[in-house]
Order: C-alpha cells, then structure tokens, then sequence
C-alpha cells in the first residue's frame, strides 16, 4: 500500500474494471508500472477517477496516465466507514486521480481465467452502455444498476432521495431480485413446457424448469457483480431450487446457515461489513417470522384464496415483510450509518410491487432481447416503472422528519441486540418446550419412521400422534402436535406406532392371553391446550362422513383339556 502521496508521475497498467460515473469514469489497474517507485513499493492495484474527453476503455486493455497518487484515505472519525481497511482485503493500494486523457497502449490480451473474468467485465460493461443508450437520464442510471450492479451513474441527489425513503435496498442485488429473476424462468419455462401434453405427461418439467431457473440465476449474479448479498441470494436461491430437483424442502434456517458459511469460508472479512451483518440479520428474521406465518395460513385457509384475497395477501406481505427486514436491520443501520428511515413502510407499499410486478419482469425480457438488438422495447416500459419509484422516493423523502439521525451505537449495545434476538429465536422456535407459536404445549416426543421399520416415515409426533401426507402439517394447532410428517396416501389421524384407533398398546398378562385395553374414559386424542379434543376412536373419510371403528375382537379364554391332540377338534 502507498505510504505517501505521489504526483503527478506516470502510470501504466491492465485495465480490470470501468464504472461509469456522472461526468466522469473511474477505472482499477493492475500490474502497474509507476514512475519514481520501485517494483518492491509498488502496490498490487490502484483506482483512478478519469474526467473529461476520455478514449473507449474496456476491462483487459493496457492504458498509460498521468495523475496524482495517495494512500487510500483513513476514517473520517473513530468508528467511521473504514475505506482503508476495505481497499485491503481487495487489494488496492492506491487511489487518485488524472491530468489529462489516457491513452491505450494495447487492447485487450489474456489468457486462462482472467480471459473469462474480462469477458464477463465487457459483456457488464456493453449492457451498461446499451441500457443508458435506451433509457435517457436517471431512469437509464436505475436501470443499469439494477441489470448490472454499478450504481456509479446515479446522481448524488437521487441516491439521497433513496436512501432517506428507505429504498435503497431496492438497488442492492439481493434475495428480491435473484429471487424474481429465478422466479420468472422458472415459472416462465414451466408454464411453457406444460403447454406440450406429451412432455408435460412423460417427463418432469418441474425440475427442468428448476435447473433452468439455476442457471439464470448464477448469470444474473455474476452479471450484477456477484457481491456479498448477491452471493448469499444466489446460494440461497440455488439450494431452494435443487431440493426441488431432489424433492425435498428447501427454505429453512439451515439454509441460511449454509450461505453464510459458504460466504465466510472464501471472504471471511465480510463477516465485520455493512452489507454481510445487514443481509441475513433480514433474511434469518424473515425465515424466522414466515415458519410461523406458513403454519397459520395452512390451518386457517379451507381453500384457495380468491384474486382480491391474494391481492390483499400480496400486499400485506410486502407491509410485513418491510416491517421484518426494517426492524432486523435497523440496529446495524444506525451503527455504521447513524440513520434511520421513519417513513420506509409508506414508500415500500408501492415501490416493491412496482419493482417486482413491472421493473424486473421488463428486465429480464431486455437480457432475452439483447441478443437480437431489440432490447429498446422492453427498456421503454421499464423506465416508465423507474420513474414512479423515483417519483415515490422524492416524495417521501420530502416529508417532514422522513430520516432520523441517531447517534452512534456501541459495539456491546449490537451484540447485545443481536444476541437477545437469537435467544428469542431459540425460545419461539420449533421445537424444545415451545411451539412454532411460542406457546408451551408440554414436551413434545417425536419418533423417527426408520425405528418403526418405515423408512417412507419421516418423523410422527407424540404430542397427539397425528400423520399427515409426507410435506403437510397435521391440522392441529402449532406447536401442539401440528408438525407430524408421515408417509404419501395416509390422511387419518392415528395414535402414535400405527396403533388401531381407539386402543392402548398396554398388554395386560391373563390366563387368555395378552390382550389390548381401552382408553381412561374422557381421554381424547388430542391434548386439551390444541384446542380441540375428540371422542377415542372417532374417525371421519375425506368426505366429512363418520366412520365407525370396528372394536376387535377378544381372544376366548381356551381351557386346558377343551383342544385335543394334534388335528383333533374343539370340545
């Protein structure tokens, strides 16, 4: 890293990255040949902001300048955004900036690895230019962040905007638009392919669609600059989607748990970053809220909501979710940026459906289109979708009091959040002596099928012995039972072990054989706190009409001298 400031001297490197910004462009070098400095003191990268009439620079081409050189700039307080803390890890030794235009010594050459990680700078780079050429002004800027990742091109004014109006994280790829994007392919493709009887009949479109929706992801990601919340999006959505190709569930608290350590095994210094701390403090909170709210719409809904229902529901859940991820990111809001948003829920209502019903969908039809020159008439209407969530953004950002300033929060006062957050996570949880509701519902037993020799079991619950079809919760309530699994077809409730309806698997030695008792009197099925309770033995078919259980039959005391030798017959 450079210990003192330097310049003007020449600088002669590669070319590995171009942002565009307003009035100006900004490019990092490497394998740089600086003058007045050793090979030895020479950093391992630098950036350079380059203004006025510069020649087309592309990733991979060798360029020569001349600028004034400094060591990245320390925290501008204790406690403050640590830039030089950030050009370490990304090895960046240098920034400054030009006298003069740049000129290109050679064009792009490389070989191996870094040949791809080019194209891939290029091909970002030509979208950019492509997206900004179809869509003029601010919305053009919006658009290109949001298909590529580089923010550089928009104003000042308007990222203040969106950051007072509590939408900037509508400009961070992250789980919203990896998930959009993975969602339309895979919903697209299916829809598609089940317009074709004989393979919608003979093969599984499901997981093609599945496998295609992987695949746009992991090329969306690494388009948008595959930062660290993209990374966790795109691990995330990635092992949603292979459960689907191998049937199983794929949205857990373990899946979180996967991503982050993927993400902490090759960058472990995110860990102590702004965006790593406040991407799954949101994801884990929303996973957390929405197992609970899963289970109660699966009791409450008797069956499919109407399209003013799903609208209201859509709705309520993006107020919801807003109120998740605010709250779980606030913490970490106010410690690196000392700010908080107060009106974010009014502006999310209309700008997330906005981005998730027009913007995004408009996008990916401009990435299919791109190829045939006809990007222009998907970029039209998705700028018109950008200015009202600019539009909203000033608004908002315009009312009084839309942003509190707070002062900073002590490192103890975090952990001490985050860690309380955690023990409440722990205690409302599911399982140990709380249910998915929070509720005390006694100790729950639960028994794995493959001790029963059923290894189409998944696990039975003891709280009231339901068994439900293997991915469906038993109809009781959370917490008390409700969470049984069992094996395809089997949709009667039973006592646990598969035992005859009604019956106690107690065996009580007599003279005649060991035979079964009945239940206490007044005992139901169900434990009294799930609310309901039914008569022993009490079964119903699909229909609602009652089924008796047959009572078995006792053994008949056999009295010794009543049977005769072998072949004889009864007395």
């Amino acid at each position: 890293m450079l210990d003192h400031r330097l310049g003007p001297t020449n600088v002669a490197g590669r070319v590995v990255g171009v942002e565009v910004l307003p009035g100006a462009s900004r490019v990092t070098l490497e394998r740089l040949r600086i003058g007045q400095l050793s090979p030895a003191r020479t950093p391992e990268r630098l950036r350079v902001r380059l203004g006025g009439k510069q020649p087309r620079i592309i990733p991979g081409d060798w360029i020569r300048v001349r600028a004034i050189l400094s060591p990245p700039p320390p925290p501008a307080a204790p406690g403050a955004f640590d830039f030089q803390r950030q050009s370490y890890f990304r090895q960046l030794g240098a920034v400054g900036f030009s006298l003069g235009s740049a000129t290109v010594e050679e064009h792009h050459r490389a070989e191996g690895f870094a040949a791809f990680g080019f194209a891939l700078e290029r091909l970002r780079q030509r979208i950019s230019e492509r997206v900004v050429a179809g869509i003029d002004g601010t919305p053009g800027a919006i658009a290109a962040a949001l298909m590529t990742g580089s923010r550089g091109a928009i104003s000042a004014e308007v990222m203040a905007n969106i950051r007072d109006s509590g939408l900037a994280h509508l400009l961070a790829i992250s789980g919203l638009h990896i998930g959009l994007v993975a969602g339309i392919v895979f919903f697209g493709l299916r829809g598609a392919l089940a317009l074709v009887p004989p393979l919608a009949l003979r093969y599984p479109i499901k997981k093609w669609a599945a496998m295609a929706a992987i695949a746009g992801a992991f090329a969306y990601a690494l388009v948008a600059g595959a930062t660290v919340p993209t990374q966790r999006a795109f691990l995330m959505i990635g092992l949603v989607l292979l459960a689907v190709l191998f049937d199983r569930r794929g949205l857990s608290m373990r899946l979180v748990a996967w991503a982050a350590f993927a993400i902490l095994l090759f960058r472990p210094e995110s860990l102590l970053g702004a965006s790593f701390q406040m991407s799954f403090a949101a994801v884990v909170a929303l996973v957390a809220v929405y197992e609970v709210v899963r289970d109660r719409r699966r009791l409450d809904e008797a069956g499919p909501p109407s399209w003013p229902r799903r609208a209201l529901h859509y709705l309520g859940g993006v107020g919801l979710t807003t109120l998740i991820a605010g709250s779980a990111t606030a913490p970490f809001a106010i410690y690196h940026f000392n700010r908080f948003a107060v009106f974010g829920l009014a502006a999310n209502l209309v700008a997330v459906p906005v981005t998730a019903l027009w913007i995004i969908p408009w996008a990916v039809a401009a990435f299919l289109l791109m190829p045939f020159g006809l990007e222009s008439v998907a970029l039209a209407p998705m700028g018109l979708g950008i200015e009202v969530v600019v539009r909203v953004a000033e608004t908002v950002a315009a009312w009084p009091g839309a942003v509190t300033l707070v002062p900073a929060m002590p490192v103890w006062g975090l952990a001490a959040l985050g860690l309380g957050a955690g023990r409440r996570r722990c205690r409302s949880g599911r399982g140990g002596r709380y249910g998915s509701a929070g509720r005390p519902c006694g100790r729950r037993r639960s028994l794995d099928g493959r001790a029963l020799g059923l290894g189409h079991l998944r696990r039975l619950d003891a709280t009231d012995g339901a068994l439900q079809p293997r991915g469906m919760a038993a109809p009781g309530r959370p917490g008390c039972g409700g969470s049984a699994l069992a094996a395809p077809g089997l949709q009667r409730r039973r006592p646990l072990g598969l035992r005859p309806p009604g019956l106690h698997p107690a065996r009580q030695e007599t003279r005649g054989g060991p035979r079964l008792t009945p239940p206490k009197p007044g005992r139901g099925l169900l434990d009294r706190r799930c609310g309901r309770q039914r008569r022993p033995g009490a079964r119903s078919l699909p229909g609602g009409r009652p089924l008796r259980s047959v009572a078995p039959r006792r053994p008949r005391a056999v009295a010794s001298g009543q049977r005769s030798g072998k072949g004889g017959k009864r007395q």
